[in-house]
């Protein structure tokens, strides 16, 4: 597939090739699995610059021989020559190179060799001055990478001029990538994107099967659901290089989340587990390997867990609570999952929408300009029980004095905008919100639509993700 977006870290990268002419120019480039860090790099990478991959499965010596032969066919050393140490690799680096050395899945010379990030940190100390050579190091495990730089007892802390967060696609250009595929349907889209979310790969998986033109339900079907399916290990795999050994109760924890366990409590009870067990674990999902992170009440305080990557949260509701059927009795298993994709992409439409409106709040389309967004919910007392309001979508101005309040409903059925700016008016009221407010709709297809209601339909969503 053609290479889509990233012109900013393109142009990073470029600049930091540049600078790295006068002077030594290290970067780390970091970001979830899948998110198409290698072949951004690649993209970036000259004839003559160098790509060495960390294989953790390898040993320290045999990794050691595989780059010395990597040396050898660039010409950086003679036909002759071997190197006995990783100390003598990188002088050899470090005093005849020039160029760009991209070290991929740094993080793993945790396992294979440990010793090397004290040897790197002397190495940039000698040749801080060195002209033409720029280092990237690359890596997965997000919460490892930053422990790396940022901690300030480890080696390489302040040994890198400059971060580069590689951050999933965002929802313009999946469209695009989508459209290359042959998939126009804009249903089709949003249902691919509330699985796929904006990882690149995914959409690669799209081509290499031959499934252009087809809708999302035969796409996830023969990605997930036939006979030894492309994707069927994905999830299992990924996470295997994440958590190593240490997998079951972070497994229990995602599908406790992805199945509406949202807080400690909730996990706990799922798992039939005392909640004091759980803490460490939850943490470690979201600060250090950032798969969970927390959706706050923006008028209020409190929170509520979820998982970050879109095919994580589709594997742990569906398929991970029922391995055996998966494997037994796959196809029907499939036609079950196909059947509920409607009301799954329904309940990830509120994400999309976030994403929409910051699309639309770069231009003049809105009310206001807003600079936080989010969901909101409350709860009141309604004949001596208590019940809960949810609101989709709230956005604030920077003074907290301008509210923009929207619902999302992604159904073919056609939704009354009378009937919902009635009932979201009274959800508004619950909130106590005393502010300026406006009113949102975002769906594919409404009927009877107010004057002060905000429509963003099938057509205008279309136009959003097209327009330049």
């Amino acid at each position: 597939m053609r290479f889509i977006d990233r012109e900013t870290e393109m142009k990073i990268l470029e600049e930091a090739r540049e600078r790295a002419r006068k002077k030594l120019y290290t970067i780390a480039v970091y970001g979830l699995r899948r998110v198409g860090k290698t072949r951004l790099l690649l993209e970036f990478l000259g004839e003559e610059d160098l790509y060495f991959f960390v294989n953790r499965g390898k040993t320290s010596g045999s990794l050691l021989r595989e780059y010395e032969e990597i040396l050898r066919k660039k010409g950086v050393i003679t036909k002759y020559e071997r190197i006995s140490s990783w100390d003598e690799f990188f002088e050899v680096l470090f005093e005849r190179f020039n160029g760009v050395v991209v070290f991929d899945e740094f993080q793993d010379f945790q396992r294979v060799e440990p010793s090397i990030f004290s040897t790197i940190q002397t190495f940039i100390d000698l040749y801080e001055n060195r002209k033409n050579l720029m280092l990237i190091f690359t890596g997965s495990t997000v919460g490892m990478i930053e422990k790396l730089f940022r901690d300030s007892k480890e080696p390489l802390y302040g040994r890198i001029n400059r971060e580069l967060h590689v951050k999933e696609l965002g929802i313009k250009a999946s469209y695009k990538m989508s459209k290359e595929l042959g998939i126009d349907d804009i249903d089709d889209f949003m249902t691919l994107y509330a699985v796929f979310g904006g990882f690149p790969k995914y959409y690669v998986a799209v081509e290499d099967e031959g499934l252009e033109g087809k809708n999302a339900e035969e796409i996830i079907k023969a990605l997930f659901f036939s006979p030894s399916a492309p994707l069927e290990e994905e999830v299992p795999r990924v996470l295997s290089l994440e958590f190593g050994r240490r997998s079951g109760v972070y497994y229990d924890i995602l599908e406790a989340v992805a199945n509406g366990a949202t807080s400690i409590s909730k996990i706990a009870g799922y798992m039939n587990r005392e909640e004091t067990s759980l803490t460490r674990q939850i943490k470690e999902l979201a600060d250090y390997f950032k798969l969970l992170s927390y959706d706050k009440a923006i008028l209020g305080k409190e929170r509520v867990l979820y998982i970050r990557h879109p095919l994580l949260n589709f594997w742990f509701r569906f398929i991970h609570p029922r391995l055996s059927e998966y494997e037994a009795m796959r196809e029907d298993l499939g036609k079950e999952v196909i059947s509920m994709l409607p009301d799954y992409t329904g309940k990830r439409f509120d994400f999309i929408c976030r994403e929409l409106l910051w699309i639309l709040n770069a231009g003049e389309e809105l009310p206001f300009k807003f600079t936080e967004i989010g969901r909101h919910w409350g709860y009141y007392r309604e004949n001596g029980q208590r019940k809960v309001y949810e609101i989709d979508i709230v956005a604030l101005s920077r003074s907290r004095k301008k509210a923009l309040f929207g619902e999302c409903k992604w159904r073919n059925k056609p939704v009354n905008g009378e009937k919902l700016l009635e009932e979201l008016k009274r959800k508004v009221e619950l909130s106590n919100w005393r502010g300026e407010k406006h009113y949102l709709l975002i769906a594919r297809k409404v009927k009877k639509v107010p004057d002060e209601l905000i429509v963003l339909d099938e057509g205008t969503i279309r136009h959003i993700l097209t327009y330049p």
